[in-house]
């Protein structure tokens, strides 16, 4: 009864354990202050020289992550528009020890792969140097069979909207559609009906 109870113990300890791994919550982003809106316009631009270095804060990729694609309305419409409100972008996030999924109803970040995957996204340096990857993939179900130039604009919503998140945080940012689509699909496991449209890389600038 003993060894018994003591390996239910171990078990539902190695359980939690998983389950905190599979899983990143993130800090409540700051919806105040920041640089104001013409400023950051002014400063908007991209930036390839990024620091391999160093890395965002916990509180600067919420606060991205809630810039780019959060739930900013109690209905639960988001921080950028689609059409018809169907949400159908799908934010994944590539990094230096693992890939994850943005779920913006929890505002945390969901385990999809281990390891990191950077270089195999882009050979570009840019990609290899930057803290993160944000991968844009469509979910065509979402839109009734798909329509890639909606996708597209609802895409590059969210990407201005980290654009000037990263103008006013002082952030390097780049947006490419340069993505080896067939590997890191597989990587991120995404379904068939599921079609990355750009990526944008984020990270610590050199200069």
């Amino acid at each position: 009864m003993k060894i018994a109870l003591t390996c239910m113990c171990s078990l539902l300890l190695t359980f939690c354990a998983m389950s905190q791994n599979t899983e990143m919550k993130l800090p409540a982003p700051q919806k105040t202050g920041g640089m104001p809106l013409m400023e950051a316009l002014s400063k908007r631009a991209t930036n390839r020289s990024l620091d391999p270095a160093r890395s965002l804060s916990d509180q600067q990729l919420s606060n991205l992550l809630w810039a780019a694609w959060g739930i900013n309305r109690p209905d639960g419409r988001r921080t950028a528009a689609s059409a018809m409100n169907r949400q159908e972008i799908d934010l994944y996030l590539v990094g230096r020890k693992a890939a994850y999924l943005y779920d913006a109803k929890e505002h945390s970040l969901k385990l999809v792969a281990e390891g990191d995957h950077r270089s195999e996204v882009s050979s570009q340096d840019f990609a290899k140097n930057g803290d993160w990857i944000v991968i844009f993939a469509a979910d065509y179900d979402k839109m009734g069979g798909g329509n890639e130039a909606i996708a597209g604009i609802d895409a590059g919503l969210i990407a201005q909207n980290i654009y000037l998140y990263g103008a006013s945080e002082g952030l390097g940012v780049v947006v490419h559609a340069s993505v080896d689509r067939d590997t890191i699909s597989k990587v991120l496991k995404l379904r068939p009906a599921q079609h990355i449209m750009i990526a944008q890389t984020v990270g610590i600038p050199t200069r």
